[in-house]
């Protein structure tokens, strides 16, 4: 008797080959009543998939990288998504799969959705480890395994992990700090917005920044560094409450993506323009600051790169034993309003999803 194949589920299936590929192996980007009618054609012709022609394909079977990263601030991480999903599906005749566990903040739950894949027969894990001290063990273990783990975003430098992709944040800051100095008086007075300081990344951005201020601006100094755990709500309460007790702020530096309440906060005590903001990142809902000149300057770190990198990095070596460096740092951008259109952030691009 003749081995049914692929192409004859896609025929009677009225599908592509891809199409029927994904179907039978559970991947993204196939709606579920394409996905049942395929199945049940398969069903009913007795079609088995070659596993041991698939497994050849790739040296070991299906690739599954597990990813865990915020769904907020989603400004930056949809971004960072985005770019492990395009990426991701450069490799899907390699059989290339993706474990999805999201942590809804920064830091929050990441522990039991880091355990989670650890236990879910991955390859690869991409993480952004919003508390390095408590996920560093797990790390750990992940690397014992033979799990290659790629911390994108921010690092837990303690742990074994096997790679960070970012921009250098300590670089970050000092890109900042260089910047607004440029723009002040002598001996004015700033402030950095930031998220958490236990985070690494946001951590050496406000070192980074408070070591080169006063490089090109002398007697410049930081007035306050808040902490506003990437929330919009806390941001701006607090961000309000400190541009009425710090009169004489000259500048305000916002480490993070979460800068639509500092512009917000500036806006309603009329400060917008006559308080100097360097923010980060681009997304379409910063233009109107810019194009009123709330934001002079923002420090774009490239999520989307990030994300395609991190994928890149796990397939290379997971196929090829291609040696994983120890860091990727990525080289940033900076973002005035004259540049705004030539960023994808700001065109349109239809985006797919994990």
């Amino acid at each position: 008797m003749r081995k049914i194949g692929i192409s004859e589920v896609a025929k009677l299936a009225n599908v592509s080959i891809g199409t029927v590929d994904r179907a039978l192996h559970g991947r993204a980007r196939i709606s579920e009543s394409t996905r049942k009618r395929v199945l049940e054609v398969a069903r009913q012709l007795g079609y088995r998939p070659n596993l041991a022609a698939r497994a050849l394909s790739v040296g070991s079977g299906n690739i599954r990288i597990g990813v865990c990263i915020p769904r907020e601030i989603h400004f930056f991480y949809d971004q960072i998504r985005h770019g492990i999903v395009a990426e991701g599906h450069r490799y899907e005749h390699l059989g290339l799969d993706f474990v999805y566990r999201p942590v809804d903040q920064l830091g929050a739950s990441e522990v039991e959705k880091v355990k989670e894949l650890l236990a879910a027969d991955i390859k690869a894990l991409i993480l952004t480890p919003g508390d390095p001290r408590r996920l560093s063990p797990l790390i750990d273990e992940g690397e014992e395994k033979g799990i290659r783990v790629i911390c994108v975003a921010t690092d837990a430098p303690a742990s074994h992990r096997s790679t960070v992709v970012s921009v250098d944040p300590e670089l970050n800051g000092r890109l900042a700090g260089e910047l607004l100095g440029r723009l002040l008086a002598p001996k004015s007075q700033v402030a950095i917005v930031t998220g958490m300081l236990r985070t690494e990344d946001h951590r050496k951005k406000v070192q980074g920044f408070s070591e080169a201020l006063p490089q090109t601006c002398a007697g410049a100094r930081v007035a306050q560094v808040l902490e506003g755990h990437e929330d919009e709500d806390e941001t701006f309460v607090k961000c309000v409450d400190m541009l009425r007790k710090l009169r004489r702020l000259a500048g305000v530096y916002v480490s993070t993506a979460n800068c639509l309440p500092v512009c917000r906060a500036l806006g309603a005590l009329g400060l917008a323009g006559r308080v100097k903001l360097i923010t980060t990142d681009l997304f379409r809902e910063m233009v109107p600051y810019f194009e009123k000149g709330t934001i002079v300057a923002s420090i774009h770190q490239r999520p989307y790169v990030q994300g395609q990198t991190a994928v890149r990095l796990a397939v290379d070596h997971l196929v090829s034993g291609r040696p994983i460096p120890p860091s990727h740092y990525l080289n940033p951008a900076i973002v005035l309003r004259s540049n705004l259109p030539l960023f994808r952030e700001i065109r349109e691009v239809e985006f797919q999803t994990l």
